[in-house]
């Protein structure tokens, strides 16, 4: 082979190894452009999965809450835990308490529902299931234990007016 020969294979076998090299920086753009896109994608979706899972944890804690708050079973155990720790009654005194509040509970439920009354009514009839509650109270507890309940409940009820949970 003569020299020009071996120069023009050298210019072309060098043409093609540019021209290859350049579509591999092509390539390499491309993917590196692709893996930017698939990593920013994958972020966002991670992003959405923690998102999802936050709201399922709340809506299933709210569902609990909701499912308590509707079974009054639940809902008197939890009386009477709160009336032994923060009252500091017997396990007796606590029991006749909620015993005796559950056993009114549907008089002032359908006294709560019933839209022909007003605001006014409503209080006034309330008041009066209380005091009776209150008459069968008193006995069990005594009078200084039947004053700090009596004053724990008023505290609880301005609590649920303005909002707040009563487990304070």
């Amino acid at each position: 082979m003569q020299f020009t020969e071996v120069l023009k294979s050298y210019q072309s076998v060098n043409c093609y190894l540019l021209s290859c090299l350049n579509k591999e920086c092509i390539n390499i753009q491309l993917w590196h452009a692709i893996g930017n896109s698939f990593y920013k994608t994958l972020k966002i979706m991670k992003r959405y999965a923690a998102a999802c899972t936050f709201v399922l944890m709340v809506l299933l804690t709210s569902v609990s809450g909701f499912a308590q708050a509707g079974d009054p079973a639940a809902r008197a155990a939890q009386m009477k835990q709160r009336l032994i720790t923060e009252l500091k009654m017997t396990d007796v005194q606590a029991d006749s308490v909620v015993s005796i509040n559950m056993s009114y509970r549907p008089q002032m439920r359908d006294i709560f529902q019933d839209e022909s009354l007003s605001q006014d009514e409503k209080k006034a009839k309330m008041k009066a299931i209380t005091d009776q509650a209150d008459k069968r109270i008193q006995p069990v507890l005594g009078d200084p234990l039947f004053k700090q309940y009596q004053d724990w409940r008023m505290k609880n009820m301005q609590q649920m007016r303005s909002g707040k949970a009563g487990n304070s």
